[in-house]
């Protein structure tokens, strides 16, 4: 499938997935948005990919939402009045999918519900959601030349693209509250020291990186186990008590057991690489859980 605003290159299973508009240093758009939807399901049911590593074409990561865009910049649907119980009760509905729905959140829950780990390359400016939808990916490299700023108080608007539940857990809320509140831009060093970027890297290296973290993420590995460990950590987290993620771990552990487990434990006990045939695309009966 081609895409107008991405470019997906697979290359020893892993997916190097490309924002590509860069004359406008692939400022986000509605239709970007339904890409990145797209790909990120795409590539979560594909087992031709193991893992994803996201950058940007040209000197930009992703400047931000595209205000140049007629209308409701975010394609939001001004004729409604949405109230919460509506996003509670008709979440799927399409007038409040297409009108009311945050496009970045969409984008954020693909994410956050892939299969497949997910490394941001930040190559240049990730501004707005250009910095909100990276908070879903597991890890953050980011080049020298980086400038990344959650800008939304200077537009009268606020965090989106489920960046409230996201920014806090990554950086502590007290970190999370100066960024947003400050709207200021800042450079790589500064989101090394406050625990946003993961390392940072010369530009003309940073994508290779990546992809060589993204190969240790999956080589020798199942691809069940990995989509298993990847969820548990990012769901269980929020779990009010150990008990819930003792439910899960046990579910987890038990079918990892009868499947790829058992090929884990005879190559260790037979000194030689493991064959693992399980598929992400084929998970066990109790995923996805709520």
């Amino acid at each position: 499938m081609a895409y107008n605003t991405l470019l997906w290159e697979v290359e020893d299973r892993v997916l190097t997935l490309t924002l590509n508009r860069p004359e406008q240093m692939n400022a986000f758009t509605v239709e970007m948005a339904h890409e990145l939807i797209d790909a990120f399901e795409r590539a979560s049911e594909d087992d031709a990919v193991g893992a994803i590593v996201v950058t940007g074409a040209g000197r930009a990561f992703c400047a931000g939402m595209d205000l140049s865009a007629p209308g409701n910049v975010f394609g939001l649907d001004e004729s409604q009045t949405p109230t919460l119980a509506d996003l509670h009760d008709r979440l799927d509905d399409p007038a409040i999918v297409d009108g009311v729905r945050d496009t970045g959140g969409r984008v954020t829950l693909a994410i956050f519900n892939c299969k497949k780990p997910v490394i941001a390359a930040i190559n240049g400016a990730a501004v707005g959601i250009g910095a909100t939808m990276t908070l879903a990916m597991d890890i953050r490299m980011v080049s020298e030349k980086a400038r990344i700023g959650f800008v939304f108080g200077k537009l009268g608007i606020v965090p989106e693209a489920c960046s409230s539940w996201f920014l806090p857990r990554l950086v502590g809320p007290q970190q999370a509250l100066e960024w947003v509140l400050s709207a200021e831009i800042f450079d790589a060093a500064e989101a090394l020291r406050g625990g946003l970027a993961r390392s940072v890297h010369a530009p003309e290296t940073l994508v290779a990186d990546a992809q060589a973290l993204a190969r240790k993420f999956i080589a020798g590995r199942s691809p069940v186990a990995v989509a298993l460990a990847r969820q548990m950590l990012l769901r269980n987290a929020a779990q009010p008590h150990p008990l819930e993620a003792h439910r899960i771990d046990s579910l987890a552990m038990f079918y990892a057991s009868i499947g790829d487990g058992k090929e884990g434990v005879a190559a260790f006990l037979e000194k030689r690489a493991p064959q693992f045939t399980g598929r992400a695309s084929q998970m066990p009966p109790f995923y996805p859980w709520e």
